[in-house]
């Protein structure tokens, strides 16, 4: 009896092995969907390293953040790797630029999206694997992310250890490197307060509220300081809300007031190592 071989299976099996998305479908077909049979079918198409890697943790990498000619699109994208030995060498960090390049070239959209993107005759998934084979790490492209704005900025910060993006309603190179820089730094949750979640304003609220009560405060005040609370959470981990690192009298939104009235972020990105 034959099994349905759903796109979800390939999936698992490509992210466990490194194969190829119709070599894992070929090796659920042949192993009638059995999971550690289609490895073992791999194993023996010579793909074992990819195999016997597959559960070693990819900490280390490179972060790649670029944008379009334009500026008007941007990618941020990890390589990751087992090693800083390896993420450190100057072979593979060209080997991960030629990827971002590769997904600036075609317009790509996602990870997945850019396994499929051919370079010199190789997709991006079997570069991945030859790179693999040669180098004996796990490796894999672990984060992507794509922001498009009337402006974006792009900053690379430390050794290719974090990538970020900032999404701006207007060109503006040198504010926009400074708010990267920024958001590098900070580690903001959103760009605003309207951008935060509800739940998770609720929770900062309830959280509030609770420890107000253990200190036996009254429960009429509990209210008005817990907005304060929410408040200075707001103040700490939105963006336009922070303090601007590169002058603390001032606020992100007010450096960027003193730009340009018209000045705004709209989004970003931040893609760290780990």
């Amino acid at each position: 009896m034959s099994v349905t071989i759903t796109a979800a299976d390939i999936n698992k099996l490509r992210q466990a092995t490194g194969a190829g998305m119709l070599d894992c479908r070929k090796a659920l077909t042949e192993s009638n969907g059995d999971f550690e049979n289609a490895i073992d079918w791999l194993r023996k198409q010579g793909q074992k390293v990819a195999a016997k890697r597959s559960d070693r943790e990819a900490k280390e990498g490179v972060v790649i953040a670029q944008t379009t000619a334009d500026k008007k699109s941007g990618i941020v994208l990890c390589i990751s790797c087992e090693t800083d030995f390896v993420s450190k060498n100057a072979d593979f960090v060209s080997f991960a630029q030629s990827i971002a390049d590769a997904a600036i070239a075609n317009n790509v959209k996602s990870a997945e999206e850019l396994n499929g993107v051919s370079v010199n005759g190789s997709t991006v998934a079997e570069m991945i694997n030859d790179k693999l084979a040669a180098i004996g790490e796990k490796i894999a492209v672990s984060k992507f992310e794509r922001v498009d704005a009337p402006y974006v900025a792009s900053y690379i910060h430390g050794a290719y250890r974090m990538g970020v993006l900032v999404a701006m309603t207007k060109e503006a190179a040198e504010a926009g490197k400074d708010v990267a820089m920024q958001i590098a730094a900070m580690n903001p949750l959103a760009v605003d307060e309207s951008s935060v979640s509800a739940d998770l304003v609720a929770r900062e609220k309830d959280i509030a509220i609770e420890q107000i009560k253990a200190e036996g405060k009254p429960a009429e005040m509990a209210e008005k300081i817990a907005m304060g609370k929410v408040n200075k959470f707001f103040k700490e981990n939105t963006l336009m809300a922070q303090a601007f690192v590169k002058d603390s009298s001032k606020s992100v939104s007010d450096y960027l007031k003193s730009v340009d009235a018209d000045l705004k972020v709209t989004e970003f990105k931040r893609v760290a190592l780990g």
